[in-house]
């Protein structure tokens, strides 16, 4: 009974607007991801994220033998047309993405809240085995090029009520699970949980195929509304009757379409003119949504050697001038790390004054921004152990980390002016404090490589790599960093518009 009763009341208002809200943003999310898998166009389901064993790449860059190649030469442009901005901008890409998958998901919350608070789940999930059947009889009517007649349509036919169903209740949660397992502050949180993906280049790797199924279904979608039934169709997606007036179903659908078509050229055009302005306008929503969720998780990885990757790319050049050349020719022997700042004892650090400090060894995941992952063993001194040392001021709240690397070495995109400013990244005092950010001058039980850090780089186990400054000259504790570089917290803030935070 509720079910004709449900069908002869068409669509309410809040179903068609909340599907309107979907259709906007979903196809924001999927611009701003294939911006994101320009960065690194390689899929893989195996973490160590081996170029040679990819199962897809979206590249025709070769691996060059004989020369540093890092994971930045490996990124491509993206078209404005496909990408959200578009070219080489992950950092506004991924601001969009965040972006938009709050408002995604608020939308389908209180989608299906609705949906059962209305009743209007009993024309959407399927209460009988009886309508595989129905939806099979339904497919072979499709393939063989014909159209059900009016009389399938309770609204929807059996094959759309099951492929509805299984979008909303199935595609629409798995995207959102994957995608949550790419978190390197979930990763590091809940290493179970990527387990149970099998790592965070399956959970990769599925989310990649979760987009081309979204893409597939929008497709296949809107062509049937097109074709079977269109005048009913229309009627009711806009109008929300069939016995509405088509001439006013049209004007109305035509102008919705048009809007969203002027806010995704508007959202590409006007980030990649003002991208400092979107960097900040968007991360008024999106910083302090991935602050509360994620900035206090701490780190529980425990792999073991056995788990060690056999590729670790590489992120960066190390430094080439005279000053640092010297240092590496004379194995860092005058090496020493200045640590000032609102400090009461400042110190200058030696290797060995830093080895004869409390060693600390742990094998985790290094998760870079651009999507790849590599697993190794880092050892080296407790960054708690230095804060001990040189007694911070209590109003010290965050650490400046600068390396002898420079934005030519770090980002070759970069401007004259930028080439030549000193690479650095901030932390606050909670993450210096946490277990597992150390000072590591060891990996894999060796001397640290020179394209990997040396001769000391920070390791921060719940956030991505590029906060994680490799070379580093001096760490300075300060109160505030606004008035540091661009004032965003970071050269990749500063330059690239990434986000201040990094747990995701």
């Amino acid at each position: 009974m509720m079910h004709i009763m449900l069908a002869s009341l068409g669509f309410p208002l809040w179903l068609r607007i909340s599907h309107y809200i979907n259709l906007l943003f979903i196809g924001l999310l999927i611009r701003s991801g294939l911006q994101i898998l320009g960065a690194h166009p390689r899929l893989y389901w195996h973490d160590s994220s081996d170029p040679r064993k990819a199962w897809l790449s979206l590249t025709k860059k070769k691996i060059p033998q004989g020369k540093l190649y890092t994971s930045m030469d490996d990124e491509v442009s993206v078209s404005p047309l496909l990408g959200l901005p578009g070219k080489k901008n992950l950092g506004l890409g991924r601001h969009w993405h965040f972006f938009s998958v709050i408002f995604w998901v608020l939308n389908g919350l209180v989608y299906v809240i609705l949906l059962f608070a209305t009743g209007e789940w009993s024309r959407l999930i399927p209460t009988s085995w009886s309508i595989v059947s129905a939806a099979w009889h339904t497919f072979v009517t499709y393939i063989t090029l014909h159209i059900p007649p009016a009389s399938d349509f309770h609204p929807y036919d059996p094959l759309q009520q099951l492929t509805y169903a299984a979008v909303v209740f199935l595609l629409g949660p798995f995207m959102l699970l994957t995608g949550v397992a790419m978190s390197p502050a979930i990763e590091a949180r809940f290493p179970w949980y990527l387990k149970f993906l099998g790592g965070k280049q399956s959970a990769r790797s599925l989310h990649f195929l979760s987009l081309v199924a979204f893409t597939l279904f929008i497709i296949v979608h809107t062509l049937l509304v097109l074709i079977v039934h269109f005048q009913s169709n229309i009627r009711d997606i806009v109008l929300g009757t069939e016995s509405a007036d088509l001439g006013t179903a049209l004007i109305i659908a035509v102008i919705a379409l048009l809007v969203v078509a002027i806010i995704y050229i508007w959202s590409s055009w006007y980030s990649l003119c003002h991208r400092r302005f979107m960097q900040r306008a968007l991360g008024i929503l999106v910083d302090p949504v991935r602050h509360m969720l994620l900035h206090r998780s701490v780190s529980k990885q425990r792999y073991t050697r056995d788990d060690i990757a056999s590729y670790f790319w590489v992120n960066g050049r190390p430094p080439c001038d005279d000053e640092f050349n010297a240092l590496a020719a004379y194995q860092f022997r005058d090496w020493h790390l200045h640590v000032g700042g609102l400090v009461f004892n400042p110190v200058h650090l030696s290797l060995e004054d830093l080895r004869s400090l409390p060693k600390q060894t742990q094998i985790t995941k290094h998760n870079c921004i651009q999507g790849w992952s590599a697993i190794a063993e880092w050892g080296g001194v407790p960054l708690s152990e230095i804060i001990k040392l040189c007694g911070a001021q209590p109003e010290a709240r965050y650490l400046v980390f600068t390396s002898y690397q420079r934005g030519a070495q770090s980002y070759p995109e970069a401007s004259e002016k930028e080439k030549q400013q000193y690479f650095y990244e901030t932390i606050d005092m909670r993450l210096a404090q946490h277990p597992q950010t150390i000072l590591a001058y060891e990996m894999n039980g060796a001397r640290l490589p020179l394209e990997h850090g040396a001769p000391l780089r920070l390791r921060v186990e719940t956030l991505l790599g590029y906060k994680m400054v490799k070379h580093l000259r001096s760490i300075e504790f300060v109160a505030d960093y606004s008035h540091i570089g661009e004032g965003q917290g970071g050269f990749r803030e500063d330059v690239q518009f990434y986000g201040r935070g990094a747990e995701i």
